[in-house]
């Protein structure tokens, strides 16, 4: 007797898992329920298709991110929910993968509705409109093409949808975009990535929600910056509006460390990336720290995730979150707090710590986005913190 599940009753596991974890609308799990990822991809066991892990359709000889990845299956229902597509609606993705995703939008939006997909990868782009033709969504259009220029002959789009990263909103999306579209795109500010979803009003996008997730930077965009430090074995990265100069932080990791502590503490499970979302509210040192196991063999304090902590930098100091297990409180045991490094190290964690301590008051409070083109008047522009791109101008409030 077999008793090992069908595809179809891994597919349907998967997505009770997702839903047991965030609820869906309707339409969105449905579409989960019936587009066979295991077919997007071919040559991996069919199983591993329904766990909730990404995929890699293709490397990157070049560097340490692949080119292209099949998304969580989880990142791909929660971005699908921000995008509230509807019957009819007429669709852009910007990054075809496997095709998968749009699949799942095709599903969504209907016989009605009209989704095109694009890819600057020819390969990546071929591979999606095999595998959308072997699953019976011939009537998907797909393009290869760059995709910061947008698909200009099927616009106007009621909606758009990226995946792959993006430092910047390119001018082509605006003008592809109605009025009134939901845009939704994973967004890279101070060194974070967020799954934003915007509504266009005119001439500004206003958020409508942030996710964290996490995805690979899209090819054309260079607004963010790299300092080495320690023989590169620690890594800065920020802006190219920020003040970080490498020269200055060449022997910070030497200096003596602080520690200081927040009395905010979190369970093992329990999410705390809203520290590094609401600083950058107000604080234009924050930065990413990324610190690896051999600066860590070598003595480095470890930063509360290695790869991936926020870090406040002025010149010669750095400051990053950390934490440590104390048993006083099961349930929460970890408390959350401060390294400091270099002659301004102990301010600069002061600095965090009171960071910590403002999102510990108000654990599930998220800024508004306010995105204006970059030749918007100043004066113009709603209260709030501003951050300058190249092509555009970010209020958060």
């Amino acid at each position: 007797m077999n008793d090992t599940p069908t595809l179809d009753e891994q597919r349907n596991q998967l997505v009770d898992e997702i839903v047991a974890g965030r609820p869906l609308p309707v339409a969105v799990e449905q579409a989960m329920r019936t587009v066979p990822r295991d077919q997007f991809l071919p040559g991996l066991d069919p199983s591993k298709a329904y766990t909730d892990e990404a995929v890699s359709i293709k490397e990157n000889p070049g560097g340490p991110l692949p080119l292209s990845l099949a998304s969580v299956p989880s990142i791909v229902a929660m971005m699908l929910a921000q995008l509230d597509a509807q019957p009819g609606d007429r669709l852009l993705e910007i990054g075809a993968g496997t095709g998968f995703n749009a699949a799942l939008l095709a599903e969504i939006v209907g016989e009605d509705g009209q989704v095109t997909t694009m890819d600057i990868d020819s390969d990546v782009a071929l591979h999606a409109r095999t595998m959308l033709n072997k699953t019976g969504y011939e009537h998907v259009t797909v393009i290869e093409r760059d995709g910061l220029k947008g698909v200009a002959e099927n616009a106007p789009y009621d909606r758009m949808i990226a995946t792959v990263g993006l430092w910047d909103i390119p001018s082509a999306w605006w003008e592809q975009l109605a009025d009134g579209g939901q845009l939704v795109l994973p967004f890279r500010w101070r060194g974070q990535t967020r799954s934003v979803a915007l509504t266009r009003h005119g001439e500004t996008f206003v958020s409508d929600g942030m996710e964290l997730c996490g995805f690979v930077p899209i090819i054309g965009q260079d607004g963010e910056r790299t300092a080495e430090l320690a023989d590169g074995t620690i890594r800065v990265h920020y802006d190219q509006d920020q003040s970080v100069d490498r020269d200055l932080l060449t022997d910070v990791f030497s200096t003596s460390l602080v520690e200081l502590w927040s009395e905010a503490r979190v369970g093992g499970q329990e999410p705390f990336d809203g520290i590094w979302l609401r600083a950058t509210v107000s604080d234009n040192t924050v930065c990413r720290l990324e610190v690896t196991k051999e600066a860590l063999d070598a003595g480095v304090r470890r930063p509360a995730i290695p790869v991936r902590s926020p870090a406040l930098v002025v010149g010669g100091s750095v400051a990053y979150l950390i934490l440590q297990r104390e048993d006083a409180d099961p349930e929460r045991p970890w408390r959350l707090g401060a390294a400091g490094y270099g002659p301004a190290g102990s301010d600069l964690a002061r600095k965090l710590v009171a960071h910590i301590d403002a999102w510990s008051a108000d654990r599930e409070a998220v800024p508004t986005m306010t995105i204006y083109t970059a030749g918007a008047a100043r004066d113009g522009l709603v209260e709030g913190h501003v951050i300058a791109k190249d092509e555009t101008v970010i209020v958060l409030g």
